[in-house]
């Protein structure tokens, strides 16, 4: 029995070891982001309590990868543009925060086509809030 594509009902949250499994991944990501000096400019866009954004990010993964819908239960809609509106994201600051995102992938024990899939995904959000960003605040 062939296992479903990635992107086909809850294969991709499968994939990423359910919500325990993305609460790892979004673990070792605020980890790097803390650690690593040329993340910082991202890191400061955050509250210095990191509970809340892991949070908030776990949940999100959830939906976005076909798990429960849990960011809309706990936190209500979510617009990423919108939810980003507070901070100008420019090309830079989604290369850091992908960087840091590919440096937690890279540590979870995801097959190297999901661990591909998953980096590649993510570039879509990323690139549609910096368009928002631009288009906001006229970058």
């Amino acid at each position: 029995m062939t296992s479903p594509a990635f992107g086909t009902a809850d294969a991709s949250y499968q994939a990423a070891g359910g919500f325990d499994g993305l609460r790892r991944l979004v673990d070792d990501f605020y980890d790097i982001m803390d650690q690593d000096p040329t993340a910082q400019t991202v890191r400061h866009m955050h509250a210095d309590d990191l509970s809340l954004s892991r949070d908030k990010l776990t949940c999100f993964l959830s939906g976005w990868l076909g798990g429960p819908r849990l960011f809309a239960e706990r936190y209500g809609p979510i617009g990423l543009p919108s939810f980003h509106a507070q901070w100008p994201m420019d090309e830079g600051h989604a290369r850091i925060w992908l960087d840091c995102m590919a440096q937690a992938i890279a540590r979870q024990d995801y097959s190297a086509e999901f661990a591909e899939y998953l980096l590649t995904q993510l570039r879509v959000p990323a690139g549609r809030i910096v368009q928002a960003s631009r288009a906001r605040h006229g970058h």
